[in-house]
C-alpha cells in the first residue's frame, strides 16, 4: 500500500469518527446524560455548593406555655366557634399565639423560644386540633433558628405526635417529628402546660 493509499485511509477513518461522534450527541441517551438548562429558570446544584455536611439528628425538648387567661394571653381567639349546644367540640374556633418555650416547666424557667402560628378545631367528633406553627429558637447554637410544624394534634390523647416539615438557620433541610404531652391543664381558664420532645434530622 502506498503513502497516497494511507493518506486517504487516514483521511476516511477521521471522517469516520468525526461522524460517529456527531451521531451519538444527538442521540437520545447522550441527550438524556445533559443536564437540562430547565430555561434558565433552575439549575442543580451539588450539596457541597451550601456547604453542606453530614446530616445529623437532635434531640430538642422543652416546655410549650398556652395562656388563654388573663390580662396577657399568649394565645388570642380570633375565630370563634358555634355555640356549645351546636357542636361540643369547637370545631371551628381559631386561635393565634405567640407561646414561650422553657427549659423547665415553671414559667420562670430559662426562655429557649417562643412557638408562633396558630391551631384551630378541625374536628367534629372529637378534641382535634390542626396545628401550624413555628418554633422560634433564641438560646445558643440554636438563636435566630426555626422549626415548621404542620399537623393534627388530637389533645385528650396521651402522646401526640406531629411532623416537622422544614426549618431555618441550623435547620435547614430539617425533616422529623415533635411529640407533645401535656403536663397540665386547667379546665376553667383553658391555660396548658405541654411538654415538647422533637427529633430532627439536619445539617
Amino acid at each position: 500500500m502506498g503513502a497516497k493509499s494511507l493518506q486517504i485511509s487516514s483521511s476516511l477513518l477521521t471522517l469516520l469518527v468525526l461522524l460517529t461522534s456527531a451521531a451519538l450527541s444527538f442521540s437520545p441517551v447522550a441527550a438524556a446524560a445533559k443536564p437540562k438548562s430547565h430555561d434558565g429558570f433552575s439549575r442543580r446544584l451539588s450539596p457541597a455548593t451550601l456547604r453542606l455536611k453530614k446530616e445529623k439528628l437532635s434531640h430538642l425538648r422543652f416546655y410549650f406555655h398556652d395562656v388563654v387567661s388573663g390580662p396577657n394571653p399568649t394565645a388570642v381567639q380570633i375565630v370563634r366557634a358555634p355555640p356549645p349546644s351546636v357542636l361540643s367540640t369547637g370545631f371551628g374556633m381559631l386561635a393565634m399565639i405567640d407561646d414561650p418555650l422553657t427549659a423547665g416547666p415553671e414559667p420562670t424557667s430559662k426562655l429557649v423560644g417562643r412557638a408562633q402560628g396558630m391551631y384551630g378545631s378541625a374536628a367534629q367528633n372529637e378534641d382535634g386540633l390542626l396545628m401550624a406553627l413555628n418554633f422560634v429558637f433564641v438560646e445558643g447554637k440554636f438563636n435566630g433558628s426555626t422549626l415548621s410544624v404542620l399537623g393534627r394534634n388530637a389533645v385528650m390523647l396521651p402522646v401526640r405526635e406531629m411532623p416537622v416539615i422544614g426549618g431555618s438557620g441550623v435547620f435547614r433541610f430539617a425533616r422529623g417529628y415533635a411529640q407533645a404531652r401535656t403536663r397540665t391543664y386547667n379546665p376553667t381558664t383553658g391555660d396548658a402546660l405541654v411538654e415538647y420532645n422533637v427529633y430532627v434530622f439536619h445539617y
